[in-house]
């Protein structure tokens, strides 16, 4: 049922996710997939039962209803926001009064670290284009100041095996800005490979605990990998330690975070209600309840307090898709899989008259949502977007179902074939 629902699909996708013509993969006893690793084979003569209802054993939520619903913060109230202002406005004229561009990029790098660089967007832009606009000017003027730079630092690397002052903080800097780099550029490679090296030197013979911990960390996981949050709340505990820190930055940065926390706690208790009126984390004991971890990648993704529709309507979709994923992967039989497939393709509610009950909610659910969306888009912005919502889910569906198909029919192509389908998702 679900091939002639790939007539839809671009040839060019769905070329590179079936199966090539004339192959009987079944009669096969043994494949060997050298592209992925040399090691991957897969042998034997099983194939897959059609009617077979399969188990992963996840585990229920930690996270209850009742849990979720009585988090609470008195950073909420309006006083904590008031005093959250007056803060920012006494770091923006901070900001603003710094001179020095060493000393405004040193200024910027923290707030940024701190988590609350989105206040002063502006501000920073500004700052940075003039720097930038300076240094371009000097570096039309010396075509080798950029591998000067890489010199500079291999000296530092120098110093500090012959037990001179050595700038630690310039080349853990360095070291972060390697991460950015782009394809052909060997200069941030080789400072990557110098900085690298010199910073795990300087871990085994350094007892600067603060900076020890920087270093660590930065080797551990690049900031530029992080995530904004996670690693704002590690920075604030680690600033907290620095002899010279700025007391109204840090006071400033503690109560944003936890203000911003407040109203992540609200967004959660709103999807979780939403989560609980359609039942399947109850019902559907064989998939994923995951809500509150596909919450906290909505904040992984953005956590600016003006996005909390996108985290809360994103929560949404990614636990409705979670819960699909599981349906075909864990617990339907491919005939029924088949028909869901096919009622998503025609979105018509009488389609679900010959689903399964457990199928049923899903498809009652996801109907729900996503003309739940439309309707609100069609509110806020005036655009109609109901057959592009349609569309989006009816190729995800049927990618989730080409996967099953390789599966049942494809069984040892299945592993090359996933890796496939999931690169095209």
């Amino acid at each position: 049922m679900v091939f002639p629902i790939l007539g839809n699909l671009p040839f060019s996708f769905a070329k590179n996710i079936l199966p090539p013509l004339g192959k009987k993969y079944s009669s096969l006893a043994t494949c060997n997939f050298n592209t992925f690793s040399s090691k991957t084979q897969c042998k034997g003569s099983y194939i897959p039962s059609s009617s077979t209802r399969r188990s992963a054993n996840f585990q229920p939520s930690i996270w209850t209803y009742d849990y979720i619903q009585s988090l609470s913060s008195e950073y909420k109230e309006v006083m904590y926001r008031k005093q959250c202002s007056i803060l920012k406005e006494k770091v923006r004229m901070m900001l603003n009064k710094t001179e020095n561009e060493l000393t405004q990029l040193e200024l910027i790098d923290v707030l940024q670290r701190l988590g609350v660089s989105y206040h002063f967007n502006n501000e920073i832009r500004d700052i940075l284009d003039n720097i930038y606009n300076k240094q371009t000017f000097k570096l039309k003027k010396n075509l080798h100041a950029t591998a000067h730079v890489i010199v500079c630092f291999e000296d530092e690397i120098c110093n500090f095996k012959n037990g001179h002052f050595v700038d630690v903080e310039g080349m853990l800097s360095l070291y972060e800005a390697s991460f950015h780099l782009f394809e052909d550029e060997p200069i941030l490679d080789e400072a990557r490979d110098v900085t690298s090296k010199f910073l795990k030197e300087f871990l085994d013979k350094n007892g600067d605990k603060n900076i020890s911990l920087q270093i660590s960390h930065a080797l551990e996981l690049p900031l530029h990998w992080g995530i904004p949050r996670w690693e704002a709340r590690w920075f604030i505990d680690i600033y907290e330690r620095q002899q010279n820190k700025n007391h109204v930055l840090l006071e400033f940065a503690q109560l944003d975070f936890n203000i911003l926390q407040s109203l992540y706690q609200e967004d959660l208790k709103y999807t979780s209600r939403w989560w609980k009126r359609t039942t399947l984390g109850d019902n559907l004991s064989f998939a994923r309840d995951r809500l509150v971890e596909n919450f906290v990648w909505t904040v992984g993704t953005n956590f600016k307090p003006e996005f909390d529709y996108f985290r809360k309507v994103l929560t949404k979709v990614n636990s409705l898709i979670t819960i699909i994923d599981d349906v075909y992967d864990v617990y339907g039989t491919l005939e029924e899989l088949e028909l869901f497939t096919k009622a998503i393709d025609r979105w018509d509610l009488n389609a679900m008259d010959s689903l399964p009950n457990y199928m049923k909610m899903c498809f009652h659910a996801l109907y729900d949502l996503v003309n739940e969306l439309a309707f609100e888009t069609l509110k806020k912005c005036g655009y109609h977007i109901t057959p592009y919502l349609k569309k989006a889910v009816s190729i995800i569906i049927i990618i989730i179902m080409i996967t099953i198909i390789y599966y049942y029919y494809y069984y040892y192509y299945y592993y090359y074939y996933y890796i496939i389908v999931g690169r095209s998702m």
